[in-house]
């Protein structure tokens, strides 16, 4: 093969000429690099035997980065490089990248990126530093696209060796390419491409490009970017340039499809990303041969970086904007909360995070589209009516305000919410719920700026929705201290710290032990307790409550055994359910298994549910009833009188007994009118036939008044206090009847 790095003799062809189509047996060395075995064999059969500008191709094959880099040591002469992005790593190819360019010096090469994975494209930072020429995903090479694709990459890899031969112009074209690539948006790379040019052809800046969208004629033609006197067409139609014979050179171009040199201007054209793009420049000499083929090597990368600078900006619209609203998204306004925090304006700014109320029951009801036009109707509403802020949707129906304190008022943001939205031609009502930050008071970053106004707003909803709650120390410390306690929890139940205790349930008028109520304690490292009332909240929202409350189920039923064995075979096991447990999918299989596991009486177990779960759901609440009744197991209905129970619908379900929350047992006494309800729940319970126990008993009188009202059961400080297992026995055995 025929050694085209060593030939400092090359020069360039004419247009449309190869510089080696006179040698009928050189080709083009195209190196597939690809983990798949079916992309290479894919790939070539896509060109077998199509000549590229006068050549054969002949394609090498490598499946990894390092067979790649051990390959390109030994072999040089190779065109274009189709690289898979993601191989060994997700990065494999960038990285890989990094060393043709770097350590193995290979400049020359034309290295497409190709991607199997749709949607993926390499991050901003590693195309502008690495010098990468096109990028493609694998279901776009087809034939024609790879064909198309190749012969760009070929006739600009041939273009630069003959540059390279010639030693002229390469070093800043390079530098130029690398330059320009660093510029942001079509605006900066275009006003980029015009300084670089002229730079490059020893001109003054005296020029400007316009650019064409396919196929929608000449009023699409508009003025990107200008240099010199040309400037203040920025943005304007081409055909408002006043002068003629610009506008005429520059149609031309676009209409030809091909780069215009004449006596007094170049005009070049470059396309890309769906656009064709034309720059005009003035020269006082006609180019020489040299300088337009230094100026179609330059026009083959730039149309390449064209493309790219089009890329980014689809990247960055697709990962700073919301594509339902076109307000900035969520990472969009942690950049610009960061930006706050780090200078002077934070003094004087609030966050407001605005919350829908109801939204999904809007959607459910009217449908997602509705709900969609929805949130366009209330975006374009904040956008409106608050100038001079900043305003992105940062969740599903939340969106964030970021601005002056003054502009951020409460009442002024509820307000915005009291006249009807238009959607569809009806009109809709809807309330808000705000959480509010003010920006002095705190010392954080965004991202902690945008936590602080959430639990604010989390905390608004809480209390009353359609209002508002401004963060405080307080809040963040609460959120701290749960946080800590949840990650206690976990490690104590991994650990063994919870341990379950009882408390005895009595005959009032004898003491007779009738049953124990099983009670998870948390006991910690030190020793202390965690009060229950504390951590079992924290447990059911966490979903760590299944796990213990299945623990506690178990243990309880082998306890119960124990008991029986003991000499108290008709003693009953009451064991608290929660809701989450209790609407588990395997709550029944959980209550068969923990029967069957330990040998439990089913009569002796009592599940204690509490009187809000009983009302929640009637069909699937008595469907459950009727199948822990199945079981043998009895129910009782917790806290009884707390709620707001319907009495027909309690009459439908299969319960046992009912307990009077201790709160009503502890007014029994003091207050005159302390003993209707519970005086109420016994008659209900004579009524129901269902038998009723008092909890909370701690004075004789209490135990007394019950009596006389026809409660005969009982449990509290009075009788005994929780107490482990071998203190149990201990009572127990104290309360065995003589002889």
């Amino acid at each position: 093969m025929t050694n085209l790095a060593a030939d400092d003799e090359l020069v360039f062809a004419p247009e449309g000429e190869s510089g080696a189509q006179a040698d009928t047996e050189a080709v083009w060395r195209v190196l597939i690099v690809d983990d798949d075995h079916d992309v290479h064999a894919s790939t070539e059969l896509a060109l077998k035997g199509t000549p590229l500008l006068g050549r054969r191709v002949q394609f090498l094959h490598t499946y990894s980065a390092a067979e790649t880099v051990e390959f390109l040591r030994r072999e040089h002469d190779i065109a274009v490089i189709l690289l898979d992005v993601v191989m060994e790593s997700e990065n494999a190819g960038l990285k890989l990248v990094h060393v043709i360019r770097e350590e193995l010096g290979l400049s020359e090469a034309r290295i497409v990126l190709r991607t199997g994975q749709p949607g993926y494209a390499p991050e901003i930072q590693a195309i502008r530093d690495y010098d990468i020429n096109d990028y493609k995903t694998k279901s776009e090479l087809t034939h024609t696209r790879l064909y198309t694709t190749l012969t760009v990459a070929i006739r600009s890899y041939d273009q630069i060796r003959a540059i390279n031969a010639s030693r002229r112009g390469l070093d800043m074209i390079v530098r130029a390419s690398g330059e320009l690539m660093e510029l942001r948006g079509m605006q900066g790379f275009a006003a980029g491409v015009i300084t670089q040019l002229a730079a490059l052809l020893r001109l003054p800046p005296e020029g400007l490009i316009c650019a064409q969208e396919n196929g929608r004629g000449e009023e699409a033609m508009q003025v990107v970017a200008a240099g010199g006197k040309f400037s203040g067409l920025i943005n304007q139609s081409v055909r408002d340039i006043p002068n003629p014979d610009v506008r005429e050179h520059l149609n031309r171009a676009l209409s030809t499809g091909r780069n215009q040199y004449d006596s007094g201007s170049t005009t070049l054209l470059l396309t890309g990303s769906g656009r064709r793009i034309a720059v005009y420049l003035e020269s006082k000499q006609a180019l020489s041969e040299i300088d337009r083929n230094l100026l179609e090597v330059f026009c083959a990368n730039i149309a390449v970086g064209f493309e790219n600078t089009a890329l980014f900006g689809k990247l960055t619209n697709l990962a700073y904007v919301d594509a339902l609203t076109h307000l900035p998204n969520r990472l969009r306004f942690l950049q610009e909360l960061d930006e706050h925090l780090r200078g002077p304006r934070r003094v004087a700014s609030s966050v407001a995070l605005v919350d829908i109320d109801e939204f999904a029951e809007t959607n459910d009801a009217l449908g997602h589209q509705f709900g969609d036009r929805l949130l366009r109707a209330v975006a374009h509403r904040l956008r409106d009516r608050l100038p001079d802020t900043f305003i992105a949707r940062v969740a599903g129906d939340t969106f964030g305000i970021l601005g002056a304190s003054e502009k951020i008022k409460p009442a002024a943001l509820v307000a915005l919410f009291e006249e009807a939205f238009m959607v569809d031609d009806q009109e809709i009502v809807i309330t808000a719920t705000l959480g509010l930050l003010d920006l002095s008071e705190v010392d954080v970053s965004g991202g902690e700026a945008l936590k602080n106004a959430n639990i604010a707003l989390k905390r608004a909803k809480r209390l009353n929705r359609g209002q508002f709650v401004y963060f405080t120390g307080k809040m963040d410390f609460e959120i701290r201290e749960r946080h800590d306690m949840l990650r206690g929890l976990r490690n104590a139940f991994d650990s063994d710290r919870l341990f379950v205790m009882y408390q005895p349930q009595v005959l009032i008028e004898t003491g007779e032990p009738v049953g124990v109520e099983a009670l998870i304690r948390w006991r910690k490292e030190d020793g202390s307790f965690v009060p229950p009332d504390r951590f079992i909240p924290l447990a059911e929202t966490s979903g760590l409550i299944i796990g213990i409350g299945n623990f506690v189920m178990r243990l309880a039923c082998f306890e119960q055994v124990k008991i029986a064995a003991a000499g108290f075979p008709k003693v009953q096991m009451a064991i608290n359910v929660s809701l989450a447990q209790f609407r588990h999918p395997r709550f029944i299989d959980q209550v068969r298994e923990a029967l069957a596991d330990t040998g439990a009486t089913p009569s002796l177990i009592e599940l204690e549910i509490t009187e809000s779960m009983a009302m929640e759901d009637a069909d699937f609440v008595a469907r459950t009833l009727n199948q822990l009744g199945e079981l043998g197991v009895k129910v009782a209905v917790d806290d009884f009188g707390t709620g707001f129970s319907s009495l027909s619908y309690l009459q439908r379900l299969r319960v046992d007994r009912l307990k009077i929350d201790k709160a009503f047992v502890q007014g029994l006494c003091s207050d005159p009118r302390g003993r209707q309800i519970p005086e109420m729940v016994i008659q209900l319970g004579k009524r129901l036939g269902l038998a009723v126990i008092a909890e909370g008993v701690e004075d004789i009188e209490q135990a007394n008044t019950l009596v006389s009202l026809g409660c005969y059961e009982a449990q509290g400080y009075l009788y005994a206090r929780p107490m482990e297992p071998a203190a149990l026995y201990k009572w127990l055995a104290a309360k065995r009847p003589a002889g």
